[in-house]
Order: structure tokens, then sequence, then C-alpha cells
């Protein structure tokens, strides 16, 4: 897991894992979602891992775009 760099500094992602069709991201309690092609679409799956790798606007991004199109809660 990659820790996210928050450049904003009022983040609630704490950390991302990047893979081909999905990135995993890691808030700040703690717990642990799954973002998939299938369950949040391609190009917001690759617009977080624009931003998850930025440091900037990620949480922002989930909160207003995404919401509960999550594939999975892992923890």
């Amino acid at each position: 897991m990659e820790q996210y760099r928050n450049l904003g500094g009022d983040s609630g992602v704490t950390g991302y894992e990047i893979g081909s069709d999905f990135i995993k991201v890691n808030f700040k309690d703690d717990s642990l979602y799954l973002y998939t092609y299938e369950s949040t679409g391609q190009q917001d799956v690759e617009t977080m891992k624009e931003l998850a790798t930025a440091g900037t606007g990620l949480n922002s991004f989930i909160s207003s775009k995404v919401r509960k199109r999550y594939a999975a809660k892992l923890r």
C-alpha cells in the first residue's frame, strides 16, 4: 500500500493500492475500499488513480462523484 501524500493537508485518505483495473483506498478510520472498473466505471477508476498518485483531490472526488459505487469494503 502506497502512502497518500495528502498535499492539501485535510484528506480522509491515508493510502492506496493501484491495479490494472482497480484501486484500493485506505481511509483515516482504517477502512479499506475496493473500487473496480465494473463497480465504479473505468473512467472514474482511472481518475482516482491519477489523483492518488498526484497526492491531492482523491477524497473529494470519492465524496462528490463516486460515493457508494465501490466493489467491496475490505476492512
